[in-house]
């Protein structure tokens, strides 16, 4: 089975069109549908349904999804065995991380990955925490550095870095903070702007207030933590921010007997082998487990 055919259906499925898988490629429109009229020929089965501009997979393409996923993890596998033979640190290590950790934690441990292993191509990509499970779940990132999920999937291994402590903040002339003394209640009655829906974080502080018979007033809601401290800053909302994110720009709520915290860390998959290159920089981020600071 070619592989060049296997990638191009697998970036068709993914991006549910063949101009999105062409420019995933860096091919032709016609490139893509010569490759998969190809692995059609092959298999003897009709792989997707094309309706106008709308691709969706056959019942024999959604049955070679999973094992397409498993073939190509299975040869990346292989080639990371043999290449962990010679005991070098180099080749390309495929790293996801979210944007908060990539621009407040990663840089100094990048900094000096890239100094003792100039021979690594680095590839980051920049994504939200739950997206980047996904990633490593279908072997396109071999290390991934995130909100750690409260229940990580059984195919995940998470190992916690850093503890994460998260406050609740408004403008410092926000009226929450200039009348007193508040509860979670008072902040209930007043506009929010959360991390989105589908965010770790955004179901850690919701939990908290279903856990008092509250419902928060979500008035708006984006992934980017940076977005949010501006929106608070300028007296749009309240939101919960990391303690690392705090400065004059926005006040911390005082709530009495109320600790938010979240933990950040990385993952990988438990039955991928490792290639040096991911070792290296996981014995940085090992490193930061116990020192001084990482903790809050």
């Amino acid at each position: 089975m070619d592989l060049a055919n296997l990638n191009a259906f697998i970036a068709i499925a993914e991006s549910g069109s063949f101009s999105g898988a062409g420019e995933r490629l860096h091919l032709t429109q016609p490139a893509i549908s010569k490759r998969i009229a190809g692995l059609e020929q092959q298999l003897k089965v009709r792989l997707f349904d094309r309706l106008g501009r709308e691709v969706g997979l056959t019942e024999a393409g959604r049955a070679l999804l999973p094992r397409a996923y498993q073939i190509l993890n299975v040869l990346d596998d292989t080639r990371r065995a043999l290449t962990n033979l010679t005991g070098e640190v180099s080749g390309r290590l495929t790293l996801a991380t979210s944007h908060h950790i990539g621009l407040h934690r990663l840089p100094p441990l990048l900094r000096e990955f890239t100094r003792r292993y100039p021979q690594v191509a680095l590839d980051i990509q920049f994504l939200d925490s739950e997206v980047a499970y996904e990633e490593i779940l279908h072997g396109r990132a071999e290390l991934a550095v995130i909100t750690l999920a409260p229940e990580p999937h059984t195919l995940v291994k998470a190992t916690p870095v850093w503890d994460d402590p998260l406050d609740f903040v408004v403008a410092p002339e926000h009226s929450l903070i200039s009348h007193g003394p508040v509860n979670l209640a008072d902040i209930a009655l007043h506009p929010a702007v959360f991390p989105g829906g589908n965010t770790f974080t955004h179901h850690i502080v919701q939990r908290l207030f279903e856990a008092q018979g509250l419902i928060p007033n979500i008035a708006m809601s984006t992934n980017y933590l940076e977005t949010i401290k501006m929106m608070v800053s300028i007296g749009l909302a309240w939101s919960v921010l990391p303690r690392t994110m705090l400065d004059e720009q926005v006040a911390r709520i005082p709530l009495p007997g109320i600790q938010l915290t979240r933990q950040l860390g990385y993952i990988l998959h438990t039955e991928r082998t490792l290639s040096n290159a991911a070792r290296a920089f996981m014995a940085l981020l090992d490193a930061q487990i116990d020192l001084p600071g990482t903790h809050g």
